[in-house]
């Protein structure tokens, strides 16, 4: 079965968040299952000087389509490459005019939108839907798999083919944040393309805007979450982000999978980043890594003090807004906080005080790279991600792997992954780390509390460790769950 995957981010090439990962871990398992994986995406200068081969297929560009004029895109071909690692071959959309900038994909210097995101992954959703019609005639995919709002119009474009009376790919859609949905002007839609009886509220109409990601939920064949908590959280009002009502009428096509990690990357007992690979029989290098953090980090090298790790991008939706409220609670208990992130400029300034007041206890990197991340997993005792909302969440299931115990709300893929330390739950030896419900300080330091107690605690804090670190979360299962999707929906690929 031949599988397209349209997605915007690919790891170690673009990364800003963890779609980045499940590109570089899901396709792999895919293929093992006999899929035949390709990736689409955006010609980025990374992926751009990455590739090892590269192939011009053919213009980005069609004549009048059975429904319209098609849309004008700058200057752009579709080139097919293959990269010098694992990853599948991709087709990228090569265009200097919309992907030939430095730095982030979708944010300019400023860190605001770039003004033509409507036209640039609209262009990756009209690529995807060429390629379903032949652009390639060697190798033409049985099912169109997009990811993220980035993609969100893939389905459109395959729906009007369709109802043209095109032979058409299945295409599946996988929501990896519903909060971000590629909104966009009204104005934008007579350039897309698209049939015009699209542009209704029961297509990609959103009070009078263009919605990609609502255009993905009305127009593909399947939905996938990944993770099961999250699908149905996003059925409701509270985490529906505005298309709960949608959801709800696709309910019957709505699946959540859990993500999975790569574990080759993501292994304590394989870490390059670790000048002392450590695993559940051999923890001598989490002391190692815990001392190495503290001496980079500038935090007092006592070997006894809890050290509360966080990686994350700083925003309300990490529930890291919390985090300055709660710094006083963990340094008067004598823990440490190492905190490697970036995002919200305020609250980037409030956590550079807080270090500012507590030196050796509060430490703060602003910014993300990757080694670093890996050295805050290992070398911490708790990973914390107190979340608003979280569809799936991938550093608690680091910190499982790394024995350092997650300190988490009870939302999205955050629940389905951690098992609270409760008297019961550590009795029948379930327990994994800590949870708490209450979107607040007073939450938060509850569940921090828990982990104090339990970490005076060295024999059941073992214990708890050894059960997190013989779990897995790999991306075999996540995989044979798609597999059976789309054999559902191409019975005889």
């Amino acid at each position: 079965m031949k599988v397209l995957f349209v997605c915007a981010e690919l790891y170690p090439y673009v990364k800003t968040g963890g779609l980045a990962d499940v590109m570089a871990g899901l396709p792999a398992e895919l293929k093992a299952l006999g899929c035949d994986v390709r990736l689409l995406m955006p010609g980025f200068p990374a992926l751009m000087k990455a590739a090892r081969t590269s192939k011009l297929l053919a213009p980005l560009q069609s004549a009048s389509l059975p429904w319209g004029p098609a849309p004008q895109w700058p200057q752009a071909d579709l080139v097919h490459v293959k990269f010098s690692g694992k990853e599948p071959s991709a087709y990228l959309i090569k265009s200097a005019v919309m992907y030939n900038r430095p730095g982030n994909p979708y944010l300019n210097a400023s860190g605001k939108d770039w003004e033509d995101n409507g036209v640039r992954f609209a262009a990756l959703g009209w690529a995807a839907a060429c390629l379903g019609q032949g652009l390639d005639p060697d190798w033409v995919p049985d099912i169109i798999h997009g990811h993220d709002w980035h993609a969100g119009l893939a389905p459109a474009y395959v729906r009007a083919f369709a109802v043209a009376g095109h032979v058409v790919p299945a295409t599946v859609f996988t929501l990896h944040n519903l909060a971000f949905q590629g909104l966009f002007d009204g104005k934008l839609f007579p350039a897309l393309g698209l049939p015009a009886d699209q542009f209704k509220v029961q297509g990609l109409e959103f009070f009078g805007q263009v919605s990609f990601m609502k255009a993905a939920l009305n127009y593909a064949d399947h939905l996938t979450t990944v993770s099961p908590h999250y699908a149905f959280e996003i059925l409701q009002a509270a985490q529906g982000c505005g298309l709960d009502g949608v959801l709800r009428e696709r309910s019957g096509h709505l699946s959540g999978i859990l993500n999975g990690v790569d574990y080759q990357v993501w292994s304590p007992a394989t870490d390059a980043f670790l000048s002392k690979p450590y695993d559940v029989e051999q923890m001598e290098g989490k002391a190692v890594a815990k001392k190495k953090l503290q001496l980079d980090f500038g935090l007092a090298p006592r070997a006894k003090s809890m050290v509360i790790g966080v990686v994350s991008r700083l925003s309300e939706q990490k529930g890291l807004h919390l985090l300055p409220d709660v710094v006083q609670a963990m340094v008067q208990r004598g823990g440490q906080l190492a905190l490697l992130g970036q995002g919200d400029a305020a609250l980037e300034q409030a956590l550079v005080d807080a270090a500012l007041k507590y030196p050796g206890q509060v430490a703060v990197r602003i910014g993300y790279d990757e080694a670093t991340a890996h050295r805050v997993l290992a070398g911490a005792d708790v990973i914390a991600v107190p979340s608003a909302f979280e569809p799936c969440g991938l550093t608690q299931l680091y910190g499982l792997r790394y024995g350092t115990l997650p300190l988490v709300r009870r939302v999205g893929g955050l629940a389905d992954t951690v098992v609270d330390c409760s008297l019961e739950n550590l009795d029948d030896g379930l327990a994994t780390g800590f949870v708490f419900d209450e979107l607040s300080p007073a939450g938060f330091v509850g569940a921090l509390r828990r982990a104090f107690a339990l970490y005076r605690r060295p024999s059941q804090w073992r214990a708890v460790q050894r059960r997190g670190m013989s779990l897995r979360f790999d991306w075999h299962t996540a995989s044979q769950h798609y597999q059976a999707i789309y054999q559902s929906l191409r019975p005889g690929a």
